[in-house]
């Protein structure tokens, strides 16, 4: 087994986050994209280790978001769904930010050495109406440049409706560029950082979300995928989603000038499954994007919904063009893995509900000791735009089983992942004792969680 980075010296592994923001299972080449190709992408794989059952715990960006940030449920937080104007987050019990006190993995990093940026998609307070959430540097980032969904320093796309109430919030820097060009000024700032002289060990996030819709690509980058399809919502998929890998491309190739290749862990993953707006279906075309083999997209507990792609490349410690197709790892276990991975302690007193899966990662497959659970839609939220792609509110897995069921405990749906990766046989009926000792888990689960939602809110 290749070891784990332990002890505290300069040469510290650095770490580099990719989340994309709606990137479906089946987008990026290397996990089964065969209309185009993601070469950057694909060569992380290919110097790294590809893992076939990696979940985010949610459907959707905030959600998702927190837990990957904190290593625990979201609920805990009140961030269950998408952050949005007050009078939305009240309606569905949700608080309007997330509380610093959940303790970022960028904080934990910034504590222990190491210089921290975010750039991208933050989406976990500020925008709309909300003018008091904390900027990244509340939660240890050092430098950051975010989106209309957040405060501080930002890039803003235009004169829709969310730029411009981003905009009469003030509190940072506000840049007006489109679309397009936000992910290319991202690396630029993350190249920045990266090759700045620093004695410290870096910590950085770069969120695009370029393949958030609605896409906005050139009339002529879209249209050198006309050949590859005649639908034009998926022709400008194409072309946003080959730029950031083109754009992906340009921080790794940073990393090999600067010889930090080495040294530094880098995760790629997305936050939920590939849009699912009833706007496409309405006009009669699919929605880009792909969900692989599963079924179900955004806002959804079915795999297609949940179950993301991949990566991590740490050279001499995560064996090379390998695949992990047993263990199951959610996003809420990257930051007690994290820290696992570079001997950075553990703040004193922090509940996680993920995992250190640091010798999964490393390249040992195993198990969980626990299930994974889900909710989604409980207190509502957006609903998907094919109305089969709607699923129970609650969710778990528990080794190759997937469970969903709502909290009033109807529509319990049982499946087994090993012969059924694409949920279409429920075998609630053949597996009484199983359904409701999983039945009993999961309500006992969401009990834990609801009650972190106020009577009155």
């Amino acid at each position: 087994m290749l070891l784990p980075f332990s002890g505290f010296a300069a040469d510290r592994p650095n770490i580099l986050i990719f989340f994309i923001d709606d990137m479906g299972y089946g987008d990026p080449s290397c996990f089964g994209n065969e209309l185009v190709e993601t070469p950057h992408i694909d060569s992380l794989a290919a110097e790294g280790r590809r893992f076939t059952n990696f979940y985010v715990n949610s459907p959707i960006c905030s959600a998702s978001r927190v837990a990957l940030s904190t290593g625990q449920y979201q609920q805990r937080w009140r961030i269950q769904s998408h952050l949005a104007s007050r009078k939305a987050n009240a309606e569905r019990k949700m608080a309007d930010y997330l509380d610093p006190a959940a303790i970022h993995t960028a904080q934990i990093f910034h504590d222990a050495g190491y210089r921290t940026a975010h750039f991208g998609k933050w989406h976990m307070g500020g925008g709309r109406d909300v003018d008091d959430a904390p900027h990244p540097a509340a939660y240890g980032f050092e430098e950051a440049l975010v989106s209309f969904e957040g405060l501080g320093d930002r890039l803003l796309f235009g004169t829709g409706n969310l730029d411009k109430q981003s905009a009469a919030l003030g509190q940072g820097k506000i840049t007006q560029v489109e679309k397009r060009t936000a992910t290319q000024r991202y690396v630029d700032r993350a190249r920045e950082f990266i090759s700045r002289e620093d004695d410290r060990p870096f910590y950085l996030e770069l969120f695009p979300n370029d393949v958030h819709d609605r896409f906005i690509p050139t009339d002529e980058a879209a249209a050198k995928f006309s050949a590859v399809t005649d639908n034009p919502e998926e022709q400008k998929f194409f072309a946003v989603l080959t730029e950031m890998d083109r754009q992906i491309g340009r921080l790794l190739a940073q990393l090999e000038t600067n010889g930090q290749v080495e040294n530094t862990i880098v995760i790629f993953t997305s936050d939920n499954g590939a849009t699912d707006w009833p706007r496409y279906y309405k006009a009669g075309i699919e929605p880009p994007g792909s969900s692989g083999p599963f079924f179900g997209r955004k806002w959804s507990l079915y795999e297609g919904g949940i179950r993301m792609p991949f990566i991590i490349r740490w050279p001499g410690h995560v064996p090379a063009q390998t695949t992990d197709n047993i263990s199951v790892v959610a996003a809420f276990d990257i930051q007690p893995t994290l820290l696992a991975l570079t001997g950075t302690p553990t703040p004193k007193g922090k509940l996680y509900d993920g995992r250190d899966r640091s010798a999964v990662l490393l390249g040992e497959p195993a198990l969980r000791d626990s299930p994974v659970f889900w909710e989604y839609g409980a207190y509502g939220s957006l609903a998907p735009g094919k109305a089969e792609h709607a699923s129970p509110y609650l969710a778990m897995r528990l080794g190759n089983w997937k469970f969903l069921i709502n909290p009033d405990g109807t529509d319990p749906q049982l499946y087994d992942l090993s012969t059924d990766i694409r949920e279409q046989h429920n075998l609630v009926a053949t597996h009484p004792a199983l359904v409701n000792f999983l039945t009993e888990r999961t309500l006992k689960w969401w009990s834990e969680m609801s009650a972190h939602y106020a009577p009155d809110l």
